[in-house]
């Protein structure tokens, strides 16, 4: 499988394939006020077990750079507060400079004072394009143990990338929905002075607020990064519902002034057979 698609469901993990699980615990940080664990917590916990796996492999030193391209977020059954987390890490798909590496997060729920009523356990399935660079942010080729580790994993070892997101934004006299602006701070940002993935899914909850029914049940969240976003820099978010997929494109100034895509997102509802 070279690609997800927008509908279809993310692979499996191959039989007897090796992987990588952590535990791990929902906060009230990365919760809404429904309890529901939002899309940037999603995001945060992607972040600390990639961490962890990275920390724990033999290539750690050889292979210790890498940034996202696209993070696929299934919500089957959300997470909530309180739980208890396991995370699975594997590698769905490669090639030489990239890779496809799938998380299963399980939920297993508890009741408090604030959550008293019995749950289903939560279940989220993710696919993230991961690209290995070196310390100079460009594309490099995964030294021969990090892939021999990862092709272990998988059967698949020819992943192109291919686009899940409409690249090029609308009009704004072609939609319904006008622009916003969103004010990014300081917080938002990484050591590297990149806005962190996490912050990009902040943007789509605060859009989601307005759209409650796409994410009433099962449903699927996608993010692709086209150019990161330094501090101070002003961000206008262009969107638009079309049926059951709400279509977004997080817009800053290029070098002319003009807005150019930094990151697209959709989010759309999954029906059951398509699980």
């Amino acid at each position: 499988m070279t690609s997800t698609g927008e509908y279809g469901p993310l692979s499996e993990r191959k039989s007897g394939a090796r992987f990588f699980a952590g535990e791990y615990r929902v906060r009230t940080g990365d919760v809404d006020q429904d309890m529901r664990v939002r899309l940037d917590g999603v995001a945060r916990y992607l972040q600390d077990v990639a961490n962890d796996n990275i920390a724990a492999v033999t290539f750690a030193d050889t292979d210790p750079f890498w940034i996202i391209r696209r993070t696929v977020i299934d919500v089957i059954e959300p997470l909530t507060w309180p739980s208890d987390l396991r995370m699975e890490r594997w590698c769905g798909a490669l090639s030489t400079r990239w890779t496809n590496m799938r998380v299963r997060i399980v939920g297993e729920t508890q009741t408090n004072r604030f959550n008293p009523k019995p749950r289903p356990n939560g279940l989220v399935e993710t696919e993230a394009f991961w690209i290995n660079v070196n310390d100079s942010g460009m594309p490099s080729r995964i030294s021969d143990g990090a892939l021999d580790l990862l092709a272990q994993m998988t059967d698949e070892h020819r992943l192109r990338w291919k686009s899940m997101n409409p690249g090029t934004a609308p009009s704004v006299e072609d939609i319904d929905l006008p622009d916003r602006e969103h004010v990014l701070r300081i917080t938002d940002f990484d050591p590297f002075k990149h806005l962190n993935n996490a912050a990009y899914l902040e943007i789509v909850e605060d859009e989601l607020v307005d759209h409650p029914d796409l994410i009433d049940g099962p449903h699927r969240a996608v993010i692709e990064y086209l150019r990161p976003i330094a501090p101070a820099t002003p961000v206008t978010v262009r969107r638009s519902r079309d049926g059951e997929r709400l279509l977004m494109w997080i817009l800053v100034p290029d070098d002319d002034g003009a807005l150019a895509v930094a990151s697209t997102v959709s989010v759309t509802t999954l029906a059951n057979a398509a699980l």
